[in-house]
């Protein structure tokens, strides 16, 4: 359905971002200005989304210039539940940031880049040709770039280099990549390459190009080889900008994954998709194996990112409607739980005054809110029931059961125990045990901590006990992108 709906999550944080500079030193103004904002951004997704419910998905031809000539946005219920997932993120962390920034970093543009980087995670989920998912890449990227470096410390100008080199190559690889793609097809709009593709019958340069753009979406969302870079610049700028970066920024990698290798590159299976099945399995050893080798809390949940990824790309890789589904259920989750350990860790070390576990006892004396939220999200990531991880892994083990992947299920059951380790020892080390005397306590600002996270707990655990509400939704997704055709025809009108 031809409708502008598609293009208001995307102009609404935009516009604010650009206000938001003319008045980035009124810090009262500019906070409250932000968290309105926000809140009716989030309102018109939630609507959005109840639209294509009932509806269909929604369609904008910009400058009605006719799907495949010009630039299309495609509002499907996949991409406006990711937008959603995205909104209620940014809530938290836009009542998170005035606890946790200072008034230095919050003058330097922070709502500005803030706004940005919502603005091209919410265009990444919903264009719908491939040169312009690479635009709103550039566009969350370049406010990313703005917040890593936002306090100028000096370990932040060395991670960060690290972080924008990386990603600067992965960017020539995707423009480079789509250069291809057009020589071949002569098209970068999506359904029109999902078509041209299929009639072709993906050819071996097909496969190879498509094999290409895996690497540059793989390199995004830290994959195994790829995820070496990644920890430590997540956890250099302030707690509430890596809370956006752990949340956001590798889920757009893992949804452009889905959307390619579920609507254009699905002819060879065989080949791609087989290849993910391994790769996902290695990502979820070593990531597990990375979050239990250090005392670093912040590292920890950086380094849980990798697994959580791996999970999702096993979905992909098995290339059935519950591996779909499941992939989905999980990344969903995922963006909210990671976005509520992040804001965790980040309050606990500001409490404290440092992230070493080894010089953590007895929080929860001190700060019992903090610790039983802390010991939920561990549980949640974890995938203990009923929480919402614990359905969205079971959906995934059953698509790699359907598929005769029994030893990629068996790691996946592995790994979550790695992972429930890491995360739980936090809680034994640091928050059980004797009192520590010499904290003094600051109640005022763990309850502005805790706000947030609660916030973002309540959505969690919702996902997990309500599942029979929600699942159905997201296993008629699941059947969405197992038949393309589907998408082709509502955004072709064929």
């Amino acid at each position: 359905m031809i409708s502008n709906l598609a293009v208001l999550p995307i102009l609404i944080p935009l516009i604010a971002g650009v206000l938001a500079v003319l008045f980035h030193k009124r810090l009262k103004f500019v906070r409250i200005y932000a968290q309105v904002v926000t809140l009716i951004n989030t309102a018109v997704v939630t609507y959005i989304l109840y639209y294509v419910h009932q509806n269909g998905s929604v369609i904008l031809e910009a400058g009605d210039w006719v799907a495949p000539f010009g630039i299309v946005l495609v509002g499907d219920m996949l991409s406006m539940s990711l937008v959603l997932t995205t909104n209620i993120v940014a809530i938290a962390c836009v009542f998170y940031a005035p606890q946790s920034l200072s008034q230095k970093k919050e003058e330097f543009y922070f709502y500005t880049f803030y706004f940005l980087l919502i603005t091209g995670v919410s265009g990444a989920f919903i264009t719908g040709d491939l040169f312009n998912l690479f635009v709103f890449f550039e566009v969350l990227l370049m406010a990313s770039y703005g917040l890593i470096v936002l306090g100028g410390e000096k370990v932040q100008l060395r991670e960060s280099l690290k972080y924008v080199l990386i990603n600067l190559f992965s960017s020539m690889l995707f423009v480079t990549t789509i250069a291809f793609l057009y020589s071949v097809v002569g098209t970068v709009n999506m359904a029109q390459i999902a078509e041209r593709v299929r009639e072709s019958e993906q050819t071996g340069i097909l496969t190879t190009i498509g094999i290409l753009l895996f690497f540059v979406f793989g390199t995004k969302a830290a994959l195994f080889p790829l995820y070496y870079w990644l920890p430590r610049p997540y956890i250099t700028p302030d707690p509430v900008i890596s809370a956006l970066f752990g949340a956001l920024l590798t889920k757009v990698g893992i949804y452009s994954l889905l959307r390619v290798f579920s609507l254009i590159f699905v002819h060879e299976p065989n080949v791609t998709h087989e290849f993910f099945i391994w790769i996902a399995a290695l990502t979820l050893i070593f990531g597990a194996i990375g979050a239990l080798s250090t005392n670093n809390i912040k590292l920890v949940v950086a380094y849980n990112i990798i697994p959580a990824v791996g999970f999702m790309l096993l979905g992909i890789g098995v290339y059935n409607s519950t591996g779909f589904s499941g992939a989905i259920y999980y990344l969903i989750n995922d963006m909210i739980i990671k976005a509520a350990l992040f804001l965790l860790v980040g309050a606990i070390a500001y409490l404290v005054g440092t992230s070493d576990l080894r010089k953590m006892r007895g929080l929860i004396h001190h700060y019992p809110l903090l610790g039983w939220l802390f010991f939920i999200s561990a549980f949640v990531l974890a995938g203990i029931p009923p929480f919402s991880g614990f359905i969205g892994k079971l959906v995934l083990l059953q698509g790699a059961i359907e598929a005769d992947y029994i030893v990629v299920a068996i790691i996946g059951l592995a790994s979550s125990l790695l992972i429930l380790l890491s995360v739980i020892r936090i809680f034994i080390r640091g928050f059980w045990g004797e009192k520590d005397e010499s904290i003094i306590p600051d109640k005022k600002a763990a309850r502005g901590f805790a706000f947030p996270v609660a916030f973002l707990l309540f959505f969690s655990v919702l996902l997990g006990v309500g599942a029979e509400w929600f699942y159905p939704s997201i296993e008629a997704i699941g059947e969405y992108l197992m038949n393309p055709q589907e998408y082709i025809e509502s955004v072709l009108k064929e």
